[in-house]
């Protein structure tokens, strides 16, 4: 698959996507609390992408049975919600959405502490924000693609973290998943060119344990192999000839 170049309308219609899927995440951070369901914020999450006349990007894609991946400690990524999994006080959840607004799509992540919670998941929290921003300085026309990947890796291995090499970011625009995929990990090769009018969904997701992960029999669930905490991090990005832009985050 290409790596596709944005026109000025695509942009416009993601810039939008962009902006909702950061409500989305504000409101969802401010229902998190202790005794809550897994499925409690998929269904929030749901009700506020739609009400902004958007469709959940993740909801049946690929089978995928909700609009939020609601991601409890040890779960890397793509948990299911569920009434069962309820959240405690100390726990972290990683909460992963995406919306689509007329077509186009944008992806964004963050994890976030309930209640209070060990220092130890405090710093991973940071850390892999921390990662992200790391990696988007070199995010810009004419710098390599895996110039952002070396970033985010380096940051979070001289930190002593373990950083998932099974998954990785990707483009995005009239498609969820698109061409290129980006690791977040150092790489021997530089990877494409970046251009102007490029859409990337960068998301470092760092384990304070090994890097290694498994499947759950759900066949969705990505968990951490020696049951350490993880934490995700993502926003979508749009290069330009100078700094690039975060359609998912404006602060």
């Amino acid at each position: 698959m290409p790596i596709t170049i944005k026109s000025a309308r695509e942009i416009e219609l993601m810039t939008e996507a962009g902006r909702i899927l950061e409500i989305v995440h504000n409101e969802l951070e401010k229902a998190l609390k202790p005794g809550m369901s897994t499925l409690d914020i998929d269904r929030l999450g749901e009700e506020i992408i739609r009400s902004y006349g958007c469709v959940p990007s993740f909801l049946n894609y690929n089978g995928y049975p909700a609009s939020i991946c609601v991601s409890v400690n040890e779960e890397v990524v793509h948990g299911i919600p569920s009434s069962k999994r309820i959240l405690k006080e100390g726990d972290i959840v990683g909460l992963d959405a995406g919306v689509i607004y007329k077509g186009y799509h944008s992806d964004a992540a963050r994890t976030h502490a309930i209640g209070e919670v060990s220092k130890e998941a405090k710093d991973l929290i940071r850390v892999t924000r921390e990662c992200f921003f790391e990696g988007i300085k070199y995010a810009k026309e004419g710098n390599h693609l895996y110039d952002i990947s070396r970033a985010i890796g380096r940051y979070a291995t001289e930190r002593g973290y373990g950083v998932v090499e099974d998954l990785c970011g990707h483009g995005i625009g009239s498609q969820l998943h698109e061409a290129p995929e980006i690791p977040n990990y150092e790489m021997n090769r530089k990877g494409v060119k970046l251009r102007k009018g490029m859409t990337l969904a960068i998301e470092p997701m760092i384990n304070i344990g090994t890097h290694a992960v498994e499947w759950l029999a759900d066949d969705w669930t990505v968990v951490t192999a020696d049951g350490s905490l993880s934490a995700h991090y993502e926003n979508t990005v749009l290069i330009t000839e100078d700094e690039p832009i975060l359609l998912t985050l404006s602060k």
